[in-house]
């Protein structure tokens, strides 16, 4: 019987399709290190090896914050109860600075060092606002692990509620087979419910029974167990947290004058937080190491 001449057409389109399509989710190399960003396209988790982070320590102005992240993370990295985290508030108080800071807290060893690459108690994974509709398939995977994963999403907000609304609210609620008992959700965002002012306020306006609406738009939110505010910080605390970091920078300039450039920095910034703090180190870092130096050291640093 002859073979249709369409048949090897079809059979090269076919072999085409199957390199284009991306190969389906590994487990492969989790143990390679600690923390990954999750590529669904490609089907695979991409190791970092190594997270940019700050010392918890040098985190300042928000101890508060700062402890019910760090309690929640290390009580979930020893396998105790813990819940999904929501870090909403001011641009620029550490957010995902202290994510950042609280996963590495937990991979150090009883010696206080960090654990070796794979071996930390807790893993990392950063998953973009554009990928959150793959949530299922990524859970899915890290299901069969027996690691324990935080899976991250940095400045999250909605528009509307789209796929990928839904597929967080689903994951968060649970589902019909539940959240995977070795993962957490933790999310920044600017927003206090993820959704723009004007958009409840439209659909309070304009529903039949405004208050239901209303629920329904921040419901989303109300799903994580920890909502922790952010909030602008003050002078002082401003102040604080440009002395702490160039005390760990070993800079030389006298405190009235550190405090005087940095007050500078912020009004020409037009604000004060943590990141306007810090860039204000960087440049000030850089002038110091190429004219000099003005004053007696701030403070001993508080790393070797």
């Amino acid at each position: 019987m002859e073979s249709h001449p369409l048949l090897p057409f079809l059979d090269r389109i076919a072999q085409a399709l199957e390199r284009l399509s991306p190969p389906p989710p590994s487990l492969a190399g989790l143990d390679a290190a600690d923390a990954f960003v999750w590529h669904p396209a490609r089907g695979r988790l991409e190791p970092v090896a190594h997270v940019a982070h700050v010392d918890m320590d040098l985190l300042r102005g928000v101890e508060t914050q700062r402890r019910l992240v760090l309690d929640n993370t290390l009580h979930f990295a020893r396998g105790l109860p813990a819940n999904n985290v929501m870090l909403w508030g001011a641009r620029g108080m550490g957010k995902s600075s202290l994510v950042k800071a609280a996963h590495a807290q937990a991979n150090l060893t009883a010696e206080g060092v960090p654990a070796a690459p794979g071996r930390g108690s807790l893993v990392l994974i950063e998953i973009q606002r554009e990928d959150l509709s793959t949530l299922p398939d990524l859970l899915a995977l890290l299901r069969t692990s027996a690691r324990r994963f935080v899976v991250f999403c940095d400045d999250l907000s909605f528009e509307s509620e789209d796929a990928d609304y839904k597929a967080l609210k689903s994951v968060l609620d649970g589902g019909i087979s539940g959240r995977p008992e070795n993962v957490l959700f933790y999310a920044t965002s600017n927003r206090r419910h993820l959704m723009p002012r004007d958009m409840i306020d439209n659909e309070r306006s304009t529903a039949i029974n405004p208050s239901e609406a209303v629920e329904e738009k921040v419901s989303l939110s109300d799903r994580f167990g920890l909502w922790i505010g952010f909030h602008n910080c003050a002078q002082d605390v401003f102040l604080d947290m440009v002395r702490a970091y160039a005390a760990t920078r070993r800079l030389a300039i006298g405190e009235d004058e550190l405090a005087r450039r940095a007050n500078a920095w912020s009004v020409a910034r037009g604000g004060r937080s943590g990141r306007v703090a810090w860039q204000f180190i960087e440049d000030l870092t850089a002038e110091l190491a190429t004219s000099p130096h003005v004053g007696e050291p701030v403070g001993e640093s508080t790393r070797p």
